[in-house]
């Protein structure tokens, strides 16, 4: 066979993702001695269609499985789904319109179960076509028998160390989603508001001025707090105020945490509105008023606001202090206030029983943890630190949701005792399952717990799950700990911090030596990160591959530096498709040549463009190993593309054409040398952003040599020191300049490249200079189409250092 005259990626890229999973190209071998590189892939959650954010982030670590496979390394490179929890409920809850105290928990688990492998064959399909090396045997899902079996063990383990603990407190809530919260679900919103400042009076009829943008609260109001250093409160120590409209009486106390300057300096203390208010109220040991139920409304203590959603009794309570003359100022005012990060509603705190685990108590050696991880790059380091630093809750594990991992435990009837599951029993339903022996006290009757996990308890154990750490003992041991985690920046907070902290309390250890933090794909300027959930973005991959190909696509994605948002754009979509073409188009070009068989590169073979070529691969493969290396994929794809463009495909091509077309020419096998040695460089150098295109070169011109099927587990290229060479480089750079002076000639008098003209004279600067170009006269010639070539020694007292081009035509 031989190259198409035209590359066709709708009907190539199919075909090689085919043949590469028949014959098994990226299976991770388990019996190898070969290094083992290990990669923790991100488990997409199944919350709605992938886009081309998805598309951006899950390249990269493509990209770097693809060079350590080539360098020799046995990748082990899984895929999981993260279908247990929250975000598939509200999928569910989205697409079908149903809930489940619509339908009853079992129904609305087996619809959950069902929209999962719907979502998880789409997504399968989507990064099989985006060519992603992915070792498909060692697929997993969070929901799965054994996933639910690795979480119910942790916890188990969790207990029994007493990191876990129960406690009724206030518990962050969202009342769209009807669940409890972990510090790490929360966003940050800005919106408009307004602060009203109200009058609270003392008994001897003082006024304390405090503004407040949730006058809804009054009712649960329990003090009042200034700072200790506020002068014009000092006459308020100890004294008590009436909370306007309500007449509650509540104490004025002195707490650093209240701003001076924000406001009028005296906040309510409202249980809660805020986590500055459970503070307060733990601090301070103040009554507890509940003011709004778990579904966001008013509760039976708010008087005339009972019942009311939050928004209509904020409206209604401003229209009473109105009434009263209780308002003494109203200023419209931009806050920011913390959301559920999966449905942008302002969160609550309601009081709640909840499980936890203790994080607070282990900061130093979390932060410890990060500090020992190579972060890429490593500014994303001092983000995970900054979030240790400043967390204020341990970590709630509680979810009052129905799809996801069961708490492995009842609770005695009779005393009211924890009765955990037994291990070999795991994975447990308590809602189905009982214990199998009575309580210690005797009785036989146990509550279930109602309650799921949080589902970054389980994500947060993807090292054990996709590395099956209880079922295969020998393969765990080869992959852990791994050697790379690939993840979004948003994430470092959960995925990343919760990762650390499982593997810091079960096994004393690292889970990965790397993190590869990836940006957002944004949809366009100013519209911020796409989002599954919430529509998509401007196109879906599918169209987006079918339109331009999967290379392209991926060459877009590598066009980015590790962790910086990338907008969407066809232009470098685009520009992936010219790359393409043209690849294709030098490869067709050198197809002939290389068909020649495997030409001798005796020295005297080789021309400067030819030294050149060989010397300038050399330079970009050590750039480019370093920079894969160090996870630097966007400045390894640039250098390699340089290469390609400015240096292979514009000039050396054109130096050697003569040379190439001519068998009889003495260096005639010297260029086809540099050419198929370059060309294959190319290839290799470009495989892990652009597999289809450089497999289905290397198939037809390099395979058969090199006794490898496929690019993907051919070597990956090394430096040859008997083509480095900085004479070299500074000769091709000369031919160069030469070219190009030619080049701009012939454009500015609107000629063709190709015009030939009657000689080109060449001035040398030096006598260094001069024999360079004598021994270039034929790549010189056949860059610029000169019928004759003279070259003239440096004029004697010459001031210039430049080599002088002249052109007769």
């Amino acid at each position: 066979m031989t190259l198409a005259k035209k590359y066709s990626p709708s009907q190539m890229e199919p075909l090689l993702h085919k043949a590469w999973q028949d014959a098994g190209i990226y299976r991770f071998d388990p019996q190898s001695d070969r290094p083992v590189y290990s990669i923790d892939t991100p488990p997409p959650t199944v919350s709605g269609n992938l886009h081309l954010g998805h598309a951006y982030s899950y390249s990269h670590p493509d990209f770097i499985a693809r060079f350590y496979r080539m360098n020799g390394y046995n990748v082990f490179y899984p895929m999981g789904f993260d279908d247990n929890g929250l975000p598939t409920e509200r999928l569910v809850e989205k697409r079908q319109g149903v809930t489940a105290q619509k339908i009853g928990r079992k129904a609305f688990v087996e619809r959950c179960l069902q929209v999962s492998l719907e979502a998880e064959a789409e997504y399968r399909a989507l990064w099989e076509r985006m060519g992603l090396s992915i070792d498909w045997r060692y697929t997993y899902t969070t929901i799965s028998a054994e996933a639910q079996r690795i979480s119910q063990r942790s916890f188990l383990e969790l207990y029994r160390q007493g990191r876990i603990y129960r406690q009724s407190s206030p518990a962050i809530w969202c009342p769209e989603c009807q669940t409890s919260l972990a510090q790490a679900d929360l966003d940050d919103l800005e919106r408009d508001s307004e602060f009203i400042t109200l009058e609270f009076r003392s008994e001897e009829g003082t006024s304390l001025p405090v503004a407040t943008t949730r006058p809804e609260l009054l009712p649960a109001c329990v003090a009042v707090f200034v700072h200790p250093g506020d002068t014009r409160y000092k006459r308020f120590a100890g004294a008590s105020v009436k909370v306007p409209l309500f007449g509650q009486v509540v104490p004025v106390l002195a707490d650093p945490a209240a701003d001076p300057d924000k406001g009028t300096g005296a906040v309510m203390c409202c249980t809660f509105g805020d986590q500055a208010d459970v503070a307060w109220w733990f601090t301070h040991h103040l009554p507890l008023v509940e003011a709004v139920d778990r579904s966001g409304r008013m509760t039976d203590a708010c008087g005339p606001l009972e019942g009311l959603p939050l928004a209509a009794a904020r409206k209604k309570v401003k229209e009473l202090l109105a009434e009263g003359g209780e308002i003494l100022d109203r200023q419209p005012t931009r806050q920011s206030i913390r959301v559920h990060e999966r449905c942008d509603t302002p969160v609550e705190y309601v009081l709640a029983p909840q499980w936890f685990v203790r994080i607070l108590d282990h900061k130093d050696e979390l932060l410890a943890a990060g500090e020992e991880v190579s972060w890429h790059p490593e500014s994303m380091g001092a983000r995970y630190a900054s979030w240790v630093e400043n967390l204020n809750w341990d970590w709630c594990l509680s979810r009052q949701r129905y799809y996801g991992v069961a708490f492995p435990l009842w609770t005695c009837a009779g005393c009211g005792a924890v009765v955990l599951a037994d291990e070999d029993r795991l994975p447990v339903d308590p809602l189905v399952d009982s214990p199998q022996q009575p309580c210690a006290c005797g009785s036989t009757e146990f509550i279930p717990e109602k309650d799921k996990m949080d589902t970054w308890a389980t994500s947060s154990l993807s090292p054990q799950i996709c590395g099956r750490w209880l079922t295969d003992p020998d393969l765990y041991a080869k992959v852990f700990p791994f050697s790379l985690r690939p993840q979004a920046h948003d994430i470092i907070r959960t995925w990343a911090f919760y990762t650390l902290a499982k593997s810091h309390f079960h096994f004393n250890r690292l889970p990965w030596s790397d993190v590869l933090i990836s940006g957002w794909g944004l949809a366009a300027e100013g519209q911020g990160k796409i989002s599954k959930s919430r529509g998509g973005g401007p196109m879906a991959p599918s169209a987006m591959i079918e339109k331009y190909s999967a290379d392209a696509l991926r060459y877009w994605a590598a066009s980015t530096s590790p962790g910086k948002d990338a907008l969407i754009s066809e232009e470098k979509i685009q520009m992936g498709t010219r790359l393409l073409i043209k690849l294709w188009n030098v490869a067709r070009f050198a197809e002939r040549f290389i068909a020649e068989g495997l030409p001798s590169a005796e020295p005297a073979s080789l021309s400067p463009a030819d030294r050149w070529i060989l010397a300038r691969l050399q330079q970009v493969v050590r750039r480019v190993t370093s920079a894969m290396q160090a996870y630097e994929y966007a400045a390894a794809k640039s250098e390699v593309e340089t290469f390609f463009w400015r240096d292979l495909a514009d000039n050396y091509l054109e130096m050697a054409k003569q040379r190439l077309y001519n068998p009889d020419h003495p260096q005639h096998p010297g260029a086809v040398f540099a050419l198929r040695t370059a060309l294959l460089g190319v290839i290799k150098l470009l495989a892990p952003v652009i597999p289809y295109a450089t497999e289905a070169v290397y198939r037809e011109l390099f395979a058969a040599a090199e006794g490898c099927p496929s690019i993907h587990n051919s070597a990956w290229p090394s430096a040859d020191p008997a083509y480095e060479d900085p004479a070299a480089l500074q000769a091709g750079e000369l031919l160069v300049h030469v070219a190009t002076t030619v080049r701009r000639y012939k454009s500015d008098q609107n000629l063709g490249l190709g015009s030939e003209f009657s000689r080109l004279q060449l001035t040398a600067a030096s006598p260094a200079q001069g024999e360079t170009l004598h021994a270039a006269a034929a790549d010189l010639a056949s860059v610029t189409r000169a019928l004759e070539i003279e070259i003239n020694p440096a004029s004697a007292g010459a001031e210039s250092s430049e080599i002088q081009v002249e052109i007769v035509f």
